[in-house]
């Protein structure tokens, strides 16, 4: 097997297949791990943390401590991004070194359908012939042309992690899960922001009385939200940038921020010459993430699928566990993207999982709807955080439970009892008749479920 990209899908997909007793080559040209992932992710959520350690400082009073400084040290914050990208990236490779799996640093494309070329720094070639190619490259922030990314005023998400100065004021474009995140991150930290929202609400794709809590937040924090408004154009003039709406509207500030999506990593890898379908970049998979070419497969961000890493990481799994034929015994079960979890982390955190309730009631589907405050809960007074729900969609006739929305502290923790659930068919009678620990925020979801 010949992985191409070393992020969650491909070096989950090279243990397990290591582990069934392939002879594995892992081809990356950034870092094992997953330049994704420890660019992106990992440390906009170190970031994050930064900045709830800061909101929770200056509100210490409230908790009977004496208010302390919480200036944020931009030095000291990098050098914490790098240690923890550098620990990860050393576990994921001992980890892959302890199987046997050739790590390989270059770039990998394809020759034909059986066979792998990496490119490596010193421009040298190594040729490798496989009985079966997995291809997990990722994706990259998109740069529409009318947004002059410079790396200094002008950010992508990849520039901000952290900046190099600390912005006065930023205006974030894109108010999907990464855009609200980076204005969460940025005003704890200090920053005046500014958000474009395209639509009529924050995100979008998600419940809309969860969007409503997230923008009551923002506006009691001082973000200022351009509603209905399409950033066209980005224009800097000295030390300012100016983002115009193509509302007539004009948001200035010292930075632009882009959040408006991801592009497939997908060029160079000479696909249409061997034979694979694509459409926009990305490789359209089956169930098993086969490609159109059986003994291609195709994971994580380049298949088009749930840009989540932990779909990512199931996925290369389900490959290994297919190209060695573990399912063809019967063995594991397919993905259901439906019931993949999800969580966005501003504060309060987001979380969600299976159905809808909007999307229940435009499918003209009966469901129970049952919705829990957490400002009834000790826990929720003991943190001094009583923002934010728990919602159970179920089924009125079976009490199955089929998805659910959590707005809160340790929201992303807390919805993995709901995955669970969802995913295994459990009725809101199993949540009810657990006894879970006194006094948590947990409690919540047995209220709820009751």
């Amino acid at each position: 097997m010949v992985i191409i990209g070393g992020g969650p899908a491909g070096h989950s997909c090279a243990s397990t297949a290591a582990r069934l007793g392939a002879d594995v080559v892992v081809i990356e040209r950034d870092t094992i791990g997953g330049a994704a992932h420890l660019w992106d992710c990992i440390p906009s959520k170190a970031m994050i943390a930064t900045g709830n350690a800061r909101q929770f400082l200056r509100r210490s009073a409230r908790m009977g401590l004496a208010e302390v400084g919480s200036d944020v040290d931009l030095d000291q914050l990098r050098d914490r991004l790098k240690h923890i990208e550098s620990r990860l990236e050393t576990t994921v490779r001992g980890l892959l070194d302890s199987q046997r799996v050739e790590l390989v640093d270059g770039f990998g494309r394809m020759v034909d359908a059986r066979t792998v070329v990496a490119t490596l720094p010193d421009g040298t070639e190594r040729t490798f012939h496989a009985d079966v190619v997995v291809l997990s490259t990722g994706s990259r922030p998109r740069i529409p042309e009318w947004a002059p990314a410079d790396g200094e005023r002008v950010l992508s998400t990849r520039d901000a992690y952290p900046p190099s100065v600390m912005p006065e004021h930023v205006i974030v474009i894109g108010s999907g899960v990464t855009g609200v995140e980076f204005v969460h991150m940025f005003e704890s930290m200090g920053a005046q922001v500014t958000l474009v929202v395209s639509r009529q609400q924050v995100l979008p794709q998600k419940d809309p009385e969860v969007a409503a809590a997230l923008e009551e937040d923002f506006l009691r924090r001082g973000v200022k939200l351009f509603k209905g408004a399409r950033a066209e154009s980005i224009v800097r003039e000295g030390n300012e940038v100016i983002v115009s709406c193509d509302d007539g509207r004009i948001a200035r500030g010292s930075h632009a921020l882009l959040a408006i999506g991801s592009v497939p990593n997908s060029d160079g890898l000479c696909l249409d010459d061997v034979g694979v379908q694509t459409d926009h970049g990305y490789v359209p998979v089956n169930n098993h993430m086969q490609s159109n070419i059986p003994h291609i497969y195709a994971a994580g961000d380049l298949s088009g699928r749930l840009p989540l890493s932990s779909v990512a990481t199931m996925q290369g799994r389900k490959i290994a566990e297919h190209a060695m034929g573990l399912t063809a015994r019967g063995n594991g079960r397919q993905i259901d993207y439906d019931k993949a979890a999800s969580a966005i982390f501003t504060e309060p955190e987001i979380a969600d999982v299976g159905l809808a309730e909007i999307d229940a009631f435009a499918e003209g589907r009966k469901v129970r709807v049952t919705k829990v405050p957490f400002a009834t809960h000790a826990k929720a007074l003991i943190n001094d955080d009583p923002r934010g729900f728990v919602k159970i969609i179920s089924d009125p006739a079976t009490g199955v439970i089929l998805g659910g929305s959590i707005v809160g502290r340790h929201a992303a923790e807390l919805i993995s009892v709901l995955a669970v659930a969802a995913t295994n068919g459990l009725t809101v009678t199993d949540i009810h008749e657990s006894m879970l620990v006194h006094p948590t925020l947990a409690e919540a979801l047995t209220e709820a479920a009751e």
